[in-house]
């Protein structure tokens, strides 16, 4: 990559956007249909996601590029009203995460990526596991995964028709499109907000259903600066600021914030932004503490796969958890067999 002059920040440097990496839970690919015959299938969403020069070895075949931290989630009681889900009784829970670039190439350059992410889990004490990825957009660029790989195909052309053509097919790429050419940059991972762009169901101790999406709102104040500003200062800018950042300022705060749909919202398509004036209900803080290189990080070998759930959430009708959940799996085993590639120091925790 030719990095003394940045891509352009339209269409072609925007199709590695979604998290669709790791491990996951096969049997929820298949309750979608996501494995059925002639359907789309994780093998072929890899070998879209996989650029000219081949495979990330040892790495995440897309948000590739990344560091981790470590942190608690406080909740603060409120979305007991939703869910069931014990991580939403008051109280704190051990959090452990990954920022991260929508791209397939772990060297990438920060400044021609568009799009960024935050892997989390977190735990009760009691072992259970909420698993979640999120993106910096405030909905997703298509609205199925089908959708999604023809975006990888089409935008891997040398012909210019492909894009014009895939375009034509899924009009719901313009809001995206118009998204990335306008919205602001910054220069920092904490001062971006991450969307759970999927739908999800809570359900609450009474048996009541709640369709929701949830997302991270930082208490860092965005600061806007162009997209050649941020190449200036390097290639790796992003994970030295926030490392720095942590060190001297100590813990940033993110307020988790759900919001519960109507009926008639559209539950299946994260294209689709729900209304402003659905309720929401903050139900908690994710303060990160610490951040550690992800060669050597605890992040490294977890897969931010949303199918993992605790009990009282469970998927909705959106196709795009099964789907990532499948991809996640078969990104995971062909990073592990290929550890060598991308080995630990030896300095590594154990």
């Amino acid at each position: 990559m030719n990095q003394g002059k940045l891509p352009r920040s339209g269409l072609g440097s925007l199709v590695l956007i979604a998290a669709v990496v790791g491990g996951g839970a096969a049997t929820f690919a298949y309750t979608a249909g996501w494995l059925s015959p002639g359907r789309l299938t994780p093998e072929r969403m890899i070998a879209a996601l996989t650029p000219p020069s081949g495979p990330p070895l040892g790495h995440r075949r897309n948000h590739a590029k990344g560091i981790c931290f470590t942190g608690t989630f406080e909740a603060n009681g409120s979305g007991a009203e939703l869910s069931r889900a014990k991580v939403f009784a008051q109280g704190r829970y051990p959090a452990l995460g990954r920022f991260n670039l929508g791209t397939a190439d772990p060297n990438a350059v920060d400044a021609t990526v568009r799009v960024r992410g935050l892997g989390l889990m977190i735990t009760t004490a009691d072992g259970e596991e909420w698993r979640m990825a999120m993106i910096n957009p405030p909905f997703f660029a298509v609205s199925t995964p089908q959708a999604f790989h023809d975006l990888l195909i089409a935008s891997g052309k040398k012909d210019p028709e492909a894009m014009k053509a895939f375009i034509q097919a899924n009009p719901e790429f313009g809001p995206f499109a118009a998204w990335a050419k306008t919205a602001p940059w910054t220069g920092s991972y904490a001062e971006e907000p991450y969307n759970g762009l999927n739908s999800f169901v809570f359900t609450d101790a009474g048996g009541g259903d709640h369709t929701v999406r949830w997302s991270l709102l930082p208490s860092a104040l965005p600061i806007p600066i162009s997209q050649a500003d941020l190449e200036k200062r390097g290639p790796d800018y992003l994970e030295q600021e926030i490392t720095e950042r942590v060190r001297t300022a100590g813990p940033l705060r993110w307020t988790m914030v759900t919001t519960v749909a109507d009926p008639g919202d559209p539950i299946a398509d994260p294209s689709k932004a729900w209304p402003e004036n659905r309720r929401k209900v903050a139900v908690g803080t994710l303060i990160v503490q610490r951040i550690e290189p992800e060669r050597d990080g605890p992040c490294r070998d977890i897969n931010f796969d949303p199918a993992v759930l605790p009990q009282g959430i469970r998927v909705s009708d959106d196709p795009f958890p099964a789907a990532r959940s499948s991809v996640y799996r078969k990104s995971y085993d062909l990073r592990a067999a290929e550890a060598r590639d991308y080995p630990r120091t030896e300095t590594a925790k154990p």
